[in-house]
């Protein structure tokens, strides 16, 4: 920090109080949201901070000036934040910005329009920010992480808030995703749920209203419940949504839009391109793929294995595991090729044991018995048309699509 003199440190905090005066007096949202960015680093707030460390009076400045002494309860403990964060004292710096934040939500409810709905986005995204920086700092001392959890209870009174009638509620689905990414990171997914059921249910929202960004977002979390819950239908349809209509720019968030979407649409037998894989550096999948085009069983379980961690972070293991069933199909379907070259006439006839030397030659181990207990598998999920000749260990395939295509539905649970 270069030498700042009180003088200098006394303009700094007056200009600041300015800038929140003229804000709220001609309603200027965007100047007003830079004031509350504590996290982001900006230089004005940085010298700020500075500033208040060099000058110990803000709070009589406050207090004498009839312009300013009105919002003291958001400005005194959001100096304190911006001090602390400037000194790194991250616990120190979350809580007194949640006093801040508190202060600011009761100034919001009294203000007839949305004209502050930015800076309401910068608290809550900073209370998040802030509450997870504090976890770390408390984790690191070995006291028992919390903060997240008190920043999630703040955004539902925030929410709360927004809620009702008028051009406010229109932030309700900034604030929804914001505590969908707390409840994601605490791994407390079920407390989603009846925030998804006050957007999706309340008459008071109309989902085409909310701004773009937010329902990108929004349809992107909704679609991992989805994942989470098996219901793959509808989350094709939400990851699928929020791919759509993601900024084409945002590399980074269709990559992470596509980490989810790849192993759905994997599991309603739609296959990606090479190319797509390689454009957004996904080739954890690329061995994968190449295991359900060529009914390769080992490959499937060996990139599954190499990869394990990041699918398990990423919650789509289970969801990939299960694909086994279709590389079996794909590998009976490489035998029924097969035979029907050499014999038409009996290619519908596949011998049991001829399916076990294929899974032996792919060094996958299994007697007869196993394998028939998959082949009546695949026949009960309807990836095979066909029936078992139980004594000659044969199964008979039907001669009309013998192999049914999942054509975007997912296998028959």
């Amino acid at each position: 920090m270069a030498y700042m003199s009180m003088g200098e440190a006394h303009r700094r905090i007056m200009e600041y109080l300015d800038r929140f005066s003229d804000a709220v007096s001609s309603q200027d949202g965007a100047s007003f949201k830079s004031l509350f960015a504590v996290s982001s680093n900006s230089q004005f707030l940085l010298s700020l901070a500075d500033a208040l460390n060099i000058f110990h009076d803000a709070p009589r400045l406050l207090k004498n000036s009839d312009n300013y002494s009105q919002y003291s309860d958001i400005i005194l403990p959001l100096f304190r934040s911006l001090q602390s964060y400037r000194q790194s004292n991250l616990l120190e710096s979350y809580t007194a910005f949640e006093k801040a934040a508190n202060a600011f939500i009761q100034e919001f409810r009294n203000w007839e329009s949305a004209w502050a709905m930015e800076a309401l986005y910068a608290i809550v995204y900073d209370i998040r920010v802030l509450a997870e920086k504090a976890d770390r700092e408390l984790a690191s001392n070995g006291k028992s992480p919390e903060k997240l959890k008190g920043a999630g209870s703040f955004l539902m009174k925030v929410f709360g808030v927004l809620a009702g009638k008028g051009s406010k509620r229109v932030g309700a689905l900034y604030v929804t995703c914001q505590l969908f990414k707390i409840y994601f990171k605490l791994g407390t997914v079920h407390l989603c749920r009846s925030v998804i059921r006050s957007i999706e249910t309340a008459r008071i929202f109309d989902f085409e209203e909310f701004p773009k960004r937010d329902k990108v977002t929004y349809m992107y979390y909704t679609g991992r419940l989805e994942v989470f819950n098996e219901n793959f239908p509808a989350a094709d349809h939400k990851l699928s949504y929020a791919l759509e209509h993601c900024n084409p720019k945002s590399e980074a968030n269709i990559r992470m839009i596509l980490k989810h979407l790849i192993p759905v649409k994997l599991s309603i037998g739609i296959l990606p391109t090479n190319r797509l894989l390689e454009k957004y550096s996904l080739l954890e999948y690329s061995d994968i793929v190449q295991a359900l085009r060529r009914g390769n069983l080992r490959l499937l379980r060996r990139a599954l294995q190499d990869h394990e961690d990041r699918f398990l972070r990423s919650g789509v293991y289970l969801v990939l595991e299960k694909l086994e069933l279709q590389v079996y199909q794909r590998l009976v379907k490489k035998i029924y090729i097969i035979q029907k070259q050499k014999d038409p006439s009996k290619a519908h006839q596949v011998k049991l044991e001829v399916i076990v030397k294929a899974l032996k030659w792919l060094e996958i181990d299994m007697d007869v018995e196993e394998v028939e207990c998959i082949m009546a598998i695949l026949i009960y999920k309807n990836l095979m048309k066909g029936y078992f000749a139980h004594k000659s260990k044969v199964v008979v395939l039907s001669k009309q699509d013998p192999f049914p295509k999942l054509n975007g539905k997912p296998v028959n649970s």
